[in-house]
Order: C-alpha cells, then sequence, then structure tokens
C-alpha cells in the first residue's frame, strides 16, 4: 500500500502519537492488571473498546458522507442489506477478540518491556500469512531479519527478568503461551482483513463498523462464557477506576488510528516507532515496576530492533543490499 505525499512534520507526528499510544497502553495496562485493588474484568474491558470504537468509526462515516440522510443510506446498503458481509468481517472479529483477551492474560503475567519486545513476534506471524494469503514474497534480508527477530526474542525469555515492585502472583510461561496466540492472531487477522479491504472499493470505516458490530457480539458472549456469573453478581464495571478507561480509551484510539498511519507513514517509520515503544516501555517499568535489566534482556531487544529496521526497508533498499554483500563475497580476497 502506498503512502500519500504528505509533509514530514506530518509523518513525524504520526510517528510520535504511534509511539507514545503503544508504549503508554503496554505500561498502563501492566499496571492495572498488577496494582493490589479490586481486579476487573478483562473481557469486559475488550468487549466496551469495540462499543467506542464502533461509534468512533460511525462519527469518522459521518464526517466523510456529509449528512445524516447519507450516513443512514451507507449503513442501510453495507450493513443491514449486507448479511454476508457482516459474516465475512466477523472471522478477523473473532479472531481479534482472542487476541485482546490473550494481551490482558499476557501483561497480568510479563513485564511491559518483556511484551513489548516478544509482541514483534507478530512481524514473522504476519510475514508468512501475508505469503500464504496474499501471494507476496520476501527478500532473503526480510527472511533474515525474521529469524534474528525470532533470536532476539529467545534471549529475552531465556532467562525472565524480574519486577520487584509488582507484589501480585504471575506466571511467565503463561504469558509467553498468551503472546504467542496473540501474535498468531494479529498476523491472521491482519491479513484477512487487508485481504477484504483490497477485495472491494467499500469505505475502511465501513469496513470496520461492519467488525465492530461482529466484534460487540463475540466480545459480549466472551464475558458471558468467560465472567458471566460474576458480572451478574458484582456489576459489569466492577473494578473500573480511572486507570482502567484510560487504558481502554488508548485501546480504542490506538486501533482506529492504526489506520491513519498505515495511510501516511511507511515501514521504515514504523520500525523506528516500535524500537522507540521498546525502549519507552523498558525505561517505564524500571521506574514504576522495578525491572531489573539482565544482559540478555538488552541484547534480545537490541537484535529485535535491528531486525524490525532491516525488515521494513523498501524492497529496492533490500535489493541494492543484498547485490552489494553478493559481490563483495565473490571478491578475491586481498594479498596479505
Amino acid at each position: 500500500m502506498a503512502t500519500e505525499n504528505v509533509s514530514l512534520p506530518f509523518k513525524l507526528y504520526c510517528l510520535t502519537v504511534m509511539t507514545l499510544v503503544a508504549a503508554t497502553y503496554t505500561v498502563a495496562l501492566r499496571y492495572t492488571r498488577t496494582v493490589l485493588t479490586e481486579m476487573y474484568f478483562a473481557t469486559t474491558a475488550v468487549c466496551i473498546t469495540e462499543v467506542i470504537k464502533l461509534f468512533l468509526s460511525l462519527g469518522m462515516l459521518t464526517r466523510d458522507t456529509g449528512s445524516l440522510s447519507r450516513l443512514l443510506s451507507t449503513l442501510h446498503e453495507h450493513v443491514i442489506r449486507s448479511p454476508k458481509e457482516l459474516l465475512k468481517l466477523s472471522i478477523p472479529s473473532l479472531v481479534y477478540a482472542v487476541q485482546n483477551n490473550m494481551a490482558f492474560v499476557a501483561l497480568s503475567n510479563l513485564d511491559a518491556a518483556v511484551y513489548q519486545v516478544t509482541y514483534q513476534l507478530k512481524i514473522p506471524s504476519t510475514a508468512l500469512c501475508t505469503v500464504l494469503m496474499l501471494n507476496r514474497s520476501l527478500s532473503k534480508l526480510q527472511w533474515a531479519s525474521v529469524f534474528m527477530l525470532c533470536a532476539g526474542v529467545m534471549l529475552v525469555q531465556w532467562k525472565p527478568v524480574e519486577a520487584t515492585k509488582v507484589q501480585v502472583e504471575q506466571n511467565p510461561f503463561l504469558g509467553f503461551v498468551a503472546i504467542a496466540i496473540a501474535v498468531l492472531c494479529s498476523g491472521f487477522a491482519g491479513v484477512y482483513f487487508e485481504k477484504v479491504l483490497k477485495s472491494s472499493d467499500t469505505s475502511l470505516w465501513v469496513r470496520n463498523i461492519q467488525m465492530y458490530l461482529s466484534g460487540i457480539v463475540v466480545t459480549a458472549f466472551g464475558v458471558y462464557l468467560s465472567d458471566g456469573a460474576q458480572v451478574m453478581e458484582k456489576g459489569f464495571f466492577y473494578g473500573y477506576t480511572h486507570w482502567v478507561w484510560f487504558v481502554v480509551s488508548l485501546a480504542s484510539l490506538g486501533g482506529l488510528y492504526t489506520s491513519v498511519v498505515v495511510k501516511y507513514t511507511d515501514n521504515i517509520m514504523k520500525g523506528f516507532s516500535a524500537a522507540a515503544a521498546i525502549v519507552i516501555s523498558t525505561v517505564a517499568s524500571v521506574l514504576l515496576f522495578g525491572l531489573q535489566i539482565t544482559l540478555s534482556f538488552i541484547s534480545g531487544s537490541i537484535l529485535v530492533c535491528i531486525s524490525i529496521y532491516y525488515y521494513g526497508l523498501p524492497k529496492q533498499s533490500t535489493a541494492t543490499f543484498e547485490k552489494a554483500t553478493t559481490e563483495k563475497s565473490k571478491q578475491p580476497p586481498e594479498d596479505v
């Protein structure tokens, strides 16, 4: 997807907001899952996030259509008269619901910095789904970057870091399993949604509305299955504080803002954003949770940041890099 020609300050604005949202969301969610207070139900937070996203998308579609009558006409055509499209979008809705719930499980058991690094496994997951579902190819450098990223994550997970200020019981293995499920869901749902978007000229906001309608049904059913009895007893918003609402707001805005970032920035900028989010999350974890940095964590994080950069290089730059490397390897060794 080609990016539009916009000014550098606007691109930097997009980069800054995306970085801050990603890092702040991770740290804030971790905080809400580790403080010693009445714990809220994660399934209800995921559900209310879908509701907010729906209303935000309706607002954006209203702006694009320009009038209430056109909005209602668009909704009638693409929602009420398009049950097959709703069913089609229910697939990524279900997968995203699983992913979002797994994020809560992961951040209940892993530090925010470890989560931020490990979650970059979404890159090889997305790469694999792109090759299988969209019939695209990856360069040799991109495949090398994928393996480098996996090696970096293995280093980070080799000896789990400790957070001295966290007093709740944690299960690092469960946290890693949750991230593994989340990144698989992220890769599949992201590529599936991209395929649906490119299969027709339907507006992005219309597709979002179709997906969020299905998402509300799916996540509400998840609340019933997972916490139904307790929600009936204690209430839907049990344990909600201003910090929980802050996390829900970040999740809602972040999901919609991603589409803007994809439209106006390139892969290199998104790579720098991911690396910056890792650094911010690490600093915040040290200050807030007493994270004890290890050599394996630092080494793995550096490998992950380098791999993100090389994976995001444009194909032209990648081809040039590979050609230069090949020619250099063919040169005869210099006489000593």
